[in-house]
């Protein structure tokens, strides 16, 4: 997660509002945005030698650390929020955190799993960007700097892949959309069983699996993405100085599947923003639904010219809109070349935004400082459940199309707010990496 503070719109939500100026950073060297954007980001040299060696980032594990007795969910309130019908369905929390003694405020996307926790539904929109690119990159000198010739080359996720990937699987678009981020799946959790149900569905039942039902499980609580409808295409026009194309693998080393397409995420989110958002009002795009940006086979960059210093983010979520800014959004990368090894496959950039987006939809709920995990080599303090994670994978769902698909571990509620974790199994994170809370808060900077 990357937050930049030089755009920072005013949120209509009242509780948002108090809490969004104080929303802290992360990693010192992650590439800028002129926006505020909440960004999936791995260093490439670190990602690309990594997966040149055969083997993914390593996720470093939380340390062991004396939470209370006191049980988390008696610390914690929470409400449904009104007239959120004009919105997303949102909940409300205040807790107070064992890790500093603080309360911390926020909005979560659903019904409130301490309340009457019942079926939310968050109707989806997946647009597929097609990216018409035109420079092509020739090579890269030490420090990372791109030289480019002019050159076309168009990514476009409605269209057969026979290169990278193999029929009847093959069209990027109709792959995702049959992914368990958006259909179901047979999901357990270290021996709990969630439910046959999407992905963010049976983490968010995980989530706070010993509060809901009375403390005996899940229930009829779940946040689905339902319903699903894919729009026409976005076509973009990238020029030649905001993104290039690597149709020769060797260009960087050679082991992975070319082309692969680098653009600027500043260029890219402004497109969205001032224009693509409005026109696709008229689709139904509103803040009463999510719409997914989808990209296939491209990596952004700030700044796009330098890989080694600006690469590589693979997807974001934020939120605009005018005169008021409450429509939530998402971009994420469908990476089907490999370049990062076994880091970012297929759905696991999707799974990691859209977890952050349920738990985060405004990319400003506060927590305890926490880092140096997952993508975080420094500090810093909101509920992005992805970021601590990136680079770990849950174990590959296989789906009715024959399609293996990869999942990103996500990190509890009760890994950031600290006590004993409400979430099933007792455990901190999806998969049990995290066994204890993220320990005593860091300092931010």
């Amino acid at each position: 997660m990357r937050t930049q503070l030089r755009w920072l719109p005013k949120l209509a939500v009242a509780l948002l509002a108090a809490t969004a100026a104080a929303a802290a950073t992360s990693d010192e060297n992650a590439p800028a945005s002129s926006r505020r954007l909440s960004v999936s980001y791995v260093n490439y040299q670190q990602a690309r030698s990594a997966a040149l060696a055969g083997h993914s980032l390593a996720v470093v594990k939380s340390g062991q650390y004396a939470a209370p007795n006191e049980s988390s969910s008696k610390s914690i309130s929470a409400n449904n929020v009104p007239g959120s019908g004009q919105l997303l369905p949102l909940w409300s929390f205040n807790a107070l955190a064992a890790r500093d003694g603080q309360r911390h405020q926020g909005v979560m996307v659903g019904t409130s799993p301490f309340g009457n926790a019942t079926t939310s539904e968050v109707p989806t929109k997946i647009i597929p960007v097609v990216l018409v690119i035109n420079s092509i990159a020739t090579s890269f000198d030490a420090q990372g700097n791109v030289t480019t010739v002019p050159g076309k080359v168009v990514f476009d996720p409605t269209a057969h892949d026979k290169t990278c990937m193999s029929a009847p699987n093959n069209v990027p678009v109709q792959v995702l959309r049959q992914s368990p981020l958006f259909e179901s799946a047979n999901f357990t959790f270290g021996g709990t069983f969630l439910g046959h149900t999407q992905y963010e569905d049976a983490f968010m039942r995980a989530n706070f699996y010993s509060v809901l039902n009375g403390g005996s499980g899940p229930g009829g609580y779940h946040v689905l993405f339902n319903p699903v409808s894919t729009l026409k295409p976005l076509v973009l026009n990238v020029p030649p100085s905001e993104g290039y194309a690597i149709t020769d693998a060797a260009v960087l080393g050679g082991g992975f599947c070319a082309p692969l397409a680098i653009v600027g995420i500043d260029w890219l989110d402004d497109q969205l923003n001032d224009q693509v958002l409005p026109d696709y009002a008229a689709q139904g795009v509103n803040p009463t639904n999510l719409p997914i940006f989808m990209l296939y086979a491209t990596f952004m960059a700030a700044p796009v010219s330098n890989i080694a210093f600006g690469c590589c983010i693979g997807g974001y979520h934020s939120f605009g809109g005018f005169p008021t800014p409450t429509q939530a959004y998402s971009v994420f990368d469908f990476d089907v070349t490999g370049i990062l090894g076994t880091l970012w496959p297929d759905s696991a950039i999707g799974s990691h935004e859209l977890g952050e987006f349920l738990n985060d939809p405004f990319g400003n709920n506060l927590v305890p400082p926490w880092g140096d995990t997952g993508q975080v080599a420094g500090c810093q303090g909101n509920l992005e459940v992805g970021d601590p994670l990136t680079g770990s994978p849950m174990a590959p769902v296989t789906m009715p199309n024959g399609y293996n698909y990869h999942l990103q571990e996500l990190a509890f509620f009760s890994w950031f707010i600290g006590g004993p974790s409400l979430a099933a199994n007792g455990w901190y994170s999806s998969n049990g990496t995290f066994t204890t809370d993220a320990g005593a808060p860091c300092l931010l900077q």
